[in-house]
């Protein structure tokens, strides 16, 4: 559905530009555009290889493996349907702890092991459980310690400060998580008055 509202905003400015006279400038733009995504991507790699190599060398360390202990009891408390001792915990716990640290690479595989888990507790095959759409809201909207990527970008643009936003995106993301918690546990409720799923 994204793609095809990109493609109709890109037809409705190439059929604007043309309209009114303006077709070069778009072109110029759209080089210009491709351009700058390639320097900018280039430019990334240095610093997101930087950010994930410490990242990882904290991951090998066990500081994953040290916030999944100290995130135990959050993860009983939003995942009350799932079995403290279960694989599922330990993959939603790791998760959790992946992106704390902004470990993108990590949490993904994480996160979709853990939802491989939770499945094999799900008692309807073919609907979301309450654990299966709270972890994918907590981990959409997951709390994030290190903007690593956004600091990537801030650093390839020469910012004075680069990690200035790590505060603000510490607050932002801490808003997020809460609304989605909040959220979830709205829907679940409307849900369960309705027909028993976890789906809005």
């Amino acid at each position: 559905m994204i793609d095809l509202i990109w493609l109709l905003l890109f037809c409705a400015g190439v059929v604007t530009a043309m309209w009114t006279g303006r077709m070069a400038e778009v072109t110029h733009a759209l080089l210009q555009g491709a351009q700058s995504g390639v320097e900018l991507s280039i430019g990334l790699i240095s610093v997101i290889a930087f950010w994930m190599g410490l990242m990882n060398i904290a991951e090998q360390a066990g500081l994953v493996q040290s916030l999944a202990r100290l995130l135990r009891p959050l993860g009983r408390f939003l995942f009350p349907s799932v079995p403290v001792e279960h694989p599922a915990m330990g993959a939603i716990l790791a998760n959790m702890s992946a992106n704390l640290l902004g470990l993108g690479n990590a949490a993904t595989p994480l996160g979709l092991k853990a939802m491989q888990e939770l499945q094999k507790l799900n008692a309807s095959k073919d609907t979301a459980s309450d654990a299966m759409c709270t972890l994918l809201a907590v981990n959409t909207a997951s709390i994030t310690l290190i903007p690593t990527t956004v600091i990537a970008v801030r650093m390839q643009y020469h910012s004075h400060n680069p990690t200035a936003i790590v505060g603000t995106t510490i607050v932002a993301t801490a808003i997020g998580t809460v609304a989605a918690i909040i959220l979830d546990r709205i829907f679940r409720a409307w849900s369960h008055r309705r027909d028993g799923s976890c789906k809005p």
